[in-house]
């Protein structure tokens, strides 16, 4: 390899108050790139699986990816590595924005907290200083106010500020990780892993952008893939024009819109809560970009009372509206801001909210357990709202669904009623009529996850090519290409949403060129694959074991009641078997010591 071979750790040690700098080179930068992959490298060497994920064993990992900061399309993205208290699996949650280059520019490509700080503190790093402030002022305090305090603390507007808000700080279990406000390192619970350290934030400020790579050979790539970019139907034009919700009329269309928490599959009141709705009725103000993007699918939104923000996505959409047949605009806009500021993941709390709609109107929750709040029930704008807040800071029943929708559903005897893979909540598609996408719900490292092996790409959009979505024949291996990839895609620091344009050999061109290596397609998909598999083995050391390779209950005993695709259910079960034997696994989902070897994670 030739540039970018190294990486700059910055390891900070909480409860010492100890900073120290080392360096990661060789070997581990070849086989797993950066990002997702070393970070996955570093927690797996460096903690015991089977610790409590907010104890001060656990370690929380900030990760660059290698061509973060470079002038590769969206190299802007960043990991938090850690345990994740929601699955109790290895958590990876990635983000946009501009932290991410602007960490890397500082000349840290890899932030390891380690043990926990006696009082709340943030790391501060500005050109080659690196200190542990105390946090007391802005503890509390949502992401928003952080932001701005910690900016203007730093003296220097351009400074750039990842922190959690009030949701982290109490140990909600699907807390993000928040910087420039609406970026979110979103799923798993990174930020409830970040308040059990009373680390409240990082804040950066580099003096010269220290990313060393071959510009001139890059840049060669660059100008060809930002073509293909803009020229992308889903790149160049859907995604501009109406961002991620987009998919809104697209998927509700198709019959995988999941309603009042996947008991239908199709949404009557999808026109008010569209990404077309958004902009006709005025809540849209702008689209933005990350850093280096040329997509730009961020929206810049503004409620009728003057709040604004970023957001919703077609995820928080979904989540706030549909699943909870919420057809109000106006207060999935305000929940998704709740989220952001409080510091959620908004899939999460919009489906745990949507949950215990179903466990309420069923009769597993008293309407005495509200506490005067509005009644739980499907289409209750005023609930979406009112149960945000309160799972955020942990007060009356809010206490209770922090712990994710799977545990408040347990506690209820009803643990059927949580649509999750691994306690972690489901997102905007029905499995029932995706037959791939399911399978890669089920087999997914961190739990019920979309951006681990997105098979509505070839099963909705068409694209490499267009699959019928209940076709069982040739899936696994799709499911097994669409995960390694993006665990590449990770790694890079590139955004996932380049792969509706670009291929396996576009990445390998670019990082080839980029770092002066010579990857082949097929040992740069083998990374992926690596990659994926040292998941694998974390989780199984973790106690997370094949017989959680499943689905809820409902997409195999209830098939879709309505829309294009009513009456079919799950079939992933039949393909499971064949998944395992494609990966080179043993029957009962345990990888193998032939594949570990070939893999060389012996």
């Amino acid at each position: 390899m030739g540039k970018i071979n190294e990486y700059n750790v910055l390891r900070v040690d909480l409860t010492n108050e100890e900073i120290t700098k080392e360096k990661i080179a060789g070997e581990n930068v070849k086989k797993f790139l950066g990002g997702r992959g070393l970070g996955t490298k570093i927690l797996y060497d460096e903690i015991d699986p089977t610790i409590d994920p907010l104890s001060p064993e656990n370690k929380l990992i900030y990760a660059t990816g290698l061509l973060t900061g470079t002038a590769a399309s969206t190299g802007g993205r960043y990991m938090v590595i850690t345990k994740g208290p929601l699955t109790n699996t290895v958590a990876s949650s990635n983000s946009g924005g501009f932290f991410g280059a602007e960490l890397r520019f500082s000349g840290n490509d890899i932030l390891i907290f380690e043990g926990k700080a006696d009082h709340p503190v943030y790391l501060s790093l500005k050109g080659d200083k690196a200190e542990l402030k105390d946090a007391s002022h802005v503890w509390g305090k949502g992401a928003y106010d952080t932001t701005e305090m910690l900016i203007e603390e730093s003296g220097d507007e351009k400074s750039r500020v990842s922190c959690i808000g009030p949701a982290g700080e109490n140990l909600v279990k699907f807390a993000s990780i928040m910087n420039e406000k609406d970026r979110a390192a979103g799923r798993t619970g990174v930020g409830a892993v970040m308040g059990s350290k009373n680390l409240k934030a990082v804040v950066v400020r580099a003096d010269e952008k220290q990313v060393d790579y071959y510009k001139d050979e890059m840049m060669k790539v660059v100008r060809k893939q930002t073509k293909m970019l803009k020229e992308d139907g889903v790149t160049g034009e859907g995604l501009p024009s109406l961002g991620t919700k987009v998919l809104d009329n697209i998927c509700n269309s198709t019959g995988v819109y999941p309603t009042r928490n996947f008991q239908e599959a199709t949404f009557e009141d999808v026109a008010e809560v569209s990404g077309e709705a958004l902009m006709e009725k005025g809540y849209l103000q702008n689209n933005k970009g990350c850093y280096g993007c040329p997509i730009r699918c961020g929206r810049d939104t503004k409620l009728p009372n003057g709040r604004s923000g970023e957001g919703p996505e077609y995820e928080t959409g979904w989540a706030f509206g549909a699943d909870c047949g919420v057809n109000d605009l106006n207060a999935i806009v305000e929940a998704n801001y709740i989220c952001n500021d409080l510091g959620m993941d908004t899939i999460s709390a919009g489906a745990t909210i949507a949950c215990a709609m179903e466990m309420y109107e069923k009769g597993h929750i008293d309407k005495e357990e509200l506490e005067n709040g509005p009644e739980l029930k499907f289409g209750s704008s005023e609930s979406v709202v009112y149960y945000t807040q309160k799972m955020a800071l942990r007060e009356g029943i809010g206490d209770a669904m922090a712990e994710g929708s799977y545990r408040f559903a347990e506690s209820k005897g009803v643990p059927e009623f949580s649509m999750s893979v691994k306690k972690q909540e489901l997102p905007a598609y029905d499995p029932r009529g995706l037959q791939g996408h399911g399978l890669s719900y089920a087999t997914s490292n961190r739990g019920g996850c979309h951006v681990r092996g997105y098979m509505v790409s070839p099963e909705v959009l068409g694209v490499p090519e267009k699959l019928d979505p209940q076709e069982l024949k040739g899936k696994p291996e799709w499911v097994i290409v669409f995960q390694d990839l993006t665990a590449v895609i990770d790694a890079s620091g590139m955004c996932l949403f380049t792969s509706f344009a670009l291929g396996l050999d576009d990445y390998t061109e670019i990082i080839n060129a980029g770092i002066g290596a010579d990857y082949s397609s097929e040992e740069m998909l083998q990374v992926g694959e690596r990659i994926w598999n040292l998941e694998r083995q974390f989780n199984y050391e973790a106690g997370v074991t094949p017989d959680t390779d499943k689905l809820p209950d409902r997409f195999l005993n209830d098939p879709l009641p309505d829309g294009p695709l009513k009456g079919n259910a799950s079939k992933y079960k039949e393909i499971l078997p064949e998944y395992y034997e494609l990966r080179g696994w043993k029957e009962d989902g345990f990888i193998s010591d032939e594949k570990l070897g070939e893999l060389g994670l012996e």
